[in-house]
Parts: structure tokens; C-alpha cells; sequence
């Protein structure tokens, strides 16, 4: 009998041996590793980690900076060349908060005059506080004269080293845009309307019906036109010959 027993124990050993060690695949089990409690201390590049739009607070930030050298060197020979009426050193960096079209706080920069620097935030933060819509605020891009004027972009700017444009095309003289002292807000929803109707993006036509009122939309006498009224800008809707909806100056052209 004791004989007998022995290779039927054996027998016994070696099968729980094999069980002990299939794969976790054959037990049915997950090979993924397990996920860490710790987190991970390397960057990451990941979008889903990047602050949303809807991360920012509610309230108004507005800030005045130097041009950093990334920027300086960036402008050189695009937004800014020899000869400009004005030189790098007396512009300035605005990052500004405000509320777009998707209802939601932005930031985003603005190069201005430094002698109009702390007027301008002042401005915005008006915008903000009323929440007007206020499309991409993005730094401009080098003037090219032939580009096509057909955009379905709108976009808040100023400072641009070049000539005045109207619904004609280019002009001779140089804008105000080219000393940071005008600013473009909503250029889509506020077009440069000619004496006889004629609007030069094509996108734009439908908003030349200045009866409507619709969002990002500036009216005579709305927050927009008080804003810039509240620190001695003009505005462009109020010229005789066509109007240039979307443009605020220090001197009205």
C-alpha cells in the first residue's frame, strides 16, 4: 500500500505545480501591469492635460510686458522692418483675458504703443465685465498685399506694420496699425463697409447690414464704442467715407 502511494502523490504534486504556473492569459486573467496610485513626475505633452478654455478663472487678468526676445526676433522682418514709424522698443506685450464666442474665458496677446498700454487693458477689462463676445485674439501676420481677402476668420489684433486697407485694396499711407495705436476687434462681424456697399471679404457680406445685432456685432453707442470712447480712441463706424467697422485709433484714422 505504501508503495502504492507514493507516484499517486507525486502525480498529485506536479499537477498543482503546472496549475501554479500557466500564464495569467490561460487563467483568464489580465496581462495589462497594474496601474500606479503614484503619479508620474515625467512631462507630459498630452492635450487632455493642457489647460482648457473653461479652465480659466472667471475674472479679468491683463497684463503689460516688454517684448521678450522670441518675439522681437519673430517680429523682425514680418510685422516689423527698418523703416517702421515706430521701433520695438516702445511697443509693448498685452495678455488679456477675454470671453469668446463659445462663451468661455480666453487669454490671449496683443502687441500695443507703450504709451497706450494700460488704456488698452483698461478697454478690455470693460469687454470682460460685459461679457461682449470678442473673436480669436491672436499677434499679426506679415502684410502680404496680394493675399486673398476671402477669410471665414475673425480675429482681434493691433499692432502691424503697414499700409492703410480698405475695401479697394492697399493705400498709400501707412495705418495706425503700423505705431500700435488702432486696434481691429471682431474683424469678420465688423467689416469695412465702402460708400457704396462694397465689402472686400466676401464672408463679411452678411454683416454689412449694420440693422442687425447679432453677437460680436458694434453699434453705435454699445460698450464697445464707450469703452474706447473712455480713453480717447475714435471709431471707424463713424466715419463719413464708408466705415471701418471693426477699427479704434488714438486719432480717428
Amino acid at each position: 500500500m505504501t508503495g502504492a502511494r507514493v507516484p499517486l502523490a507525486l502525480a498529485l504534486v506536479l499537477a498543482l505545480a503546472a496549475a501554479c504556473t500557466r500564464s495569467p492569459a490561460a487563467q483568464g486573467e489580465s496581462t495589462r501591469p497594474p496601474v500606479s496610485s503614484t503619479p508620474s513626475t515625467s512631462p507630459s505633452t498630452s492635450p487632455a492635460l493642457s489647460p482648457s478654455p473653461s479652465s480659466l478663472p472667471a475674472r479679468f487678468v491683463g497684463t503689460v510686458s516688454r517684448l521678450p526676445a522670441d518675439l522681437r526676433a519673430e517680429m523682425h522682418g514680418t510685422t516689423w522692418h527698418r523703416g517702421c514709424p515706430v521701433p520695438l522698443g516702445d511697443l509693448r506685450l498685452l495678455t488679456l483675458r477675454y470671453w469668446g464666442f463659445d462663451g468661455e474665458v480666453h487669454e490671449g496677446p496683443m502687441v500695443v504703443n507703450a504709451s497706450v498700454a494700460q488704456d488698452v487693458v483698461g478697454a478690455f477689462r470693460t469687454l470682460f465685465e460685459a461679457r461682449f463676445p470678442t473673436a480669436d485674439m491672436v499677434l499679426s501676420k506679415k502684410f502680404r498685399p496680394n493675399a486673398d481677402p476671402n477669410t471665414k476668420l475673425s480675429e482681434t489684433g493691433s499692432f502691424n506694420c503697414r499700409p492703410i486697407v480698405t475695401p479697394a485694396g492697399p493705400g498709400a499711407t501707412m495705418s495706425m496699425h503700423s505705431y500700435g495705436l488702432a486696434i481691429d476687434v471682431n474683424t469678420l462681424q465688423n467689416p469695412y463697409v465702402a460708400t457704396d456697399g462694397y465689402v472686400r471679404n466676401r464672408y463679411a457680406r452678411p454683416y454689412r447690414d449694420r440693422s442687425q445685432d447679432l453677437p460680436g456685432m458694434i453699434h453705435e453707442g454699445d460698450v464697445v464704442v464707450r469703452a474706447f470712447a473712455a480713453i480717447g480712441w475714435e471709431w471707424g463706424g463713424d466715419w463719413s467715407s464708408g466705415q471701418d467697422y471693426m477699427h479704434f485709433s488714438t486719432n480717428g484714422r
